[in-house]
């Protein structure tokens, strides 16, 4: 358990947290008492059923409020994130009421405080995921595409990931170079509101194959369970490769028309990404072209 007061959730955190997952009336979100159970069971390997959890009564969302005060606060931490993510995944079908701007505002503020950071440093997902890039910027960007594409193969690896560094900053969604862990390298990061991408960059001939998508799907789900993971070929993937690799993976791909679709038509980045997002929950399919969302241009 953490001592720290100013970590812990508090009574008027409670209040936002109630808007953020519905929980007027006993509710959680669209959950059952099945679903509920099965939910925290596998994505938690909490026992939500346990009798300790209903101190202050049986209904979900009473349980939910008993735990989240008296967990340490890296476990609400992963609470909260793992509700966010339903939410986020389930709201197509559930069509949950819209919550004013200042509740999403303070709810990333009690999830940084949990994490340990000032509230300062707070990014909001409103400001990420409305920021879109000004036609000058995508203009520049889609020159470089076509620049990269005359590189030698060994620099025109590198160019390709600097490209989409600044391509993910240039949206606002505070892109990360490439790094390496442990036994794996991450060719980068970016941030679309509350979820953290890993990406995956290739630059290639050849499409990518099953064996491919398998090694960076278990990158992705190796790490935090709202982590996600966003691959990119220029070249595109194999039809064989996509029906091998299957449904209800961590991880959705674009590839290099996409990319073109994106800066030549001024489409908001955060937005495809998040159709791409939907169109996996809903049919399984983690490749969808940009051309067939059926976007409009800002």
């Amino acid at each position: 358990m953490d001592s720290k007061p100013n970590r812990k959730i508090r009574t008027l955190d409670m209040r936002i947290i109630d808007s953020v997952f519905c929980m007027e009336g006993g509710y959680v979100l669209d959950f059952s008492n099945r679903t509920f159970a099965d939910f925290f069971l596998e994505e938690l390997n909490v026992n939500i059923d346990d009798p300790r959890w209903a101190v202050e009564g049986t209904s979900k969302a009473k349980r939910l409020r008993f735990l989240l005060k008296n967990s340490d606060p890296q476990f609400a931490l992963l609470v909260l994130r793992a509700l966010w993510e339903y939410r986020e995944m389930s709201n197509f079908s559930a069509n949950y009421p819209p919550f004013d701007e200042s509740v999403r505002t303070n709810f990333n503020r009690i999830l940084s405080r949990l994490e340990g950071k000032s509230p300062d440093t707070v990014v909001t997902s409103s400001s990420n995921e409305e920021k879109n890039i000004d036609s000058s910027t995508a203009s520049t960007l889609a020159v470089r595409l076509i620049e990269i594409s005359d590189m030698d193969p060994h620099p025109r690896g590198y160019a390709f990931e600097k490209f989409l560094k600044d391509l993910f900053d240039g949206y606002g969604m505070s892109a990360r170079a490439s790094f390496r862990l442990t036994g794996e390298q991450i060719d980068g990061s970016f941030v679309l509101g509350d979820q953290t991408y890993l990406l995956e960059a290739r630059w290639r001939n050849e499409r990518v194959q099953v064996e491919t998508l398998r090694a960076f799907n278990a990158k992705v789900e190796h790490k935090s369970k709202w982590t996600r993971g966003l691959i990119i070929c220029q070249s595109g993937f194999t039809p064989e490769g996509l029906k091998a690799f299957g449904t209800g993976k961590s991880v959705i791909c674009m590839n290099g028309f996409d990319l073109h679709e994106v800066l030549s038509r001024s489409l908001d980045l955060a937005t495809v990404i998040r159709l791409k997002e939907r169109h996996a929950a809903e049919t399984g399919e983690t490749f969808i072209q940009v051309r067939d969302l059926n976007i409009s241009p800002h």
